[in-house]
């Protein structure tokens, strides 16, 4: 890989936005993510950080500005043309194949590198044979990384909650992203469970050399993780920067605590 390649962002977005019937839910949104970081996009509730994360995905279609994925333009993109430019995310709300067992879940997502033709997979050809060999394989390491080989044969509703949220994970890394987003990981866990995340999303970063981008609304996890924040409000970044340059903002003080930047309550 040429230096150049090497220093071509993960992800950019250029003056995002997205309009519904004329309100601006998201306008102006800059973002650049390098190789490797680990980043946190936060804000109060209804800031338009999960709309960000689909104008991120393919999900909604921008009204403005341009996306680049590792130097690709993303425009006019579908969320699987995009899950194949590597970018693959988790939900807000569980969304697994909950009558399918844990291994079927990650297998799922594997399928997307399989190499093989259907003439291939209806004859049962040795490259079928090969291909789904090594999906296996590679989906029993994944569960291995999140502590959840044991479980392979479970249905996946079956799982504790803390245990779906890293089972979902696990089937987006299944993907091969270069970039992962997650929607509020941490949603419905213990302290117990949280502590194991955090260091499930450091160790994934240094196994797989991802970048990570996370919506978070436990602030200790995202000042225990994140290198960077960005701060939302109202559909527009107020803030960026180093956790504690960005906790001490008085426009996120004011976004968060409803105080005016002198001190005083807003009206």
């Amino acid at each position: 890989m040429s230096e150049g390649a090497k220093n071509v962002p993960v992800l950019e977005a250029d003056h995002l936005g997205i309009s519904f019937g004329g309100l601006k839910a998201v306008s102006d949104f800059n973002m650049t993510l390098g190789k490797n970081e680990l980043v946190g996009l936060i804000g109060p509730n209804g800031a338009g950080k999960t709309t960000v994360f689909n104008l991120l995905t393919g999900v909604y279609a921008p009204t403005e500005g341009l996306l680049t994925i590792n130097g690709v333009p993303a425009h006019g993109k579908s969320t699987d043309q995009i899950v194949r430019m590597g970018v693959a995310r988790t939900f807000q709300n569980i969304r697994l194949f909950k009558n399918l067992t844990v291994l079927d879940n990650v297998l799922v997502a594997c399928s997307l590198s399989m190499r093989y033709s259907l003439l291939e997979a209806a004859l049962r050809l040795p490259r079928f044979w090969k291909e789904e060999r090594n999906s296996r394989q590679k989906a029993m390491e994944l569960l291995k990384v999140f502590h959840l080989e044991d479980c392979a044969d479970w249905k996946a509703d079956n799982l504790p909650y803390g245990k779906q949220r890293k089972l979902e994970i696990a089937r987006a890394m299944a993907t091969n992203p270069s970039l992962l987003l997650l929607d509020e990981p941490a949603a419905g866990m213990n302290p117990t469970e949280t502590q194991e995340l955090m260091d499930t999303i450091r160790l994934l970063r240094e196994k797989f050399d991802i970048t990570i981008l996370l919506i978070e609304h436990d602030m200790n996890l995202v000042l225990g993780i994140c290198e960077k924040i960005f701060v939302l409000d109202y559909g527009k970044l107020i803030a960026s920067g180093d956790p504690q340059t960005v906790i001490n903002d008085p426009k996120v003080i004011t976004a968060y605590l409803g105080a005016d930047e002198e001190g005083g309550e807003t009206k």
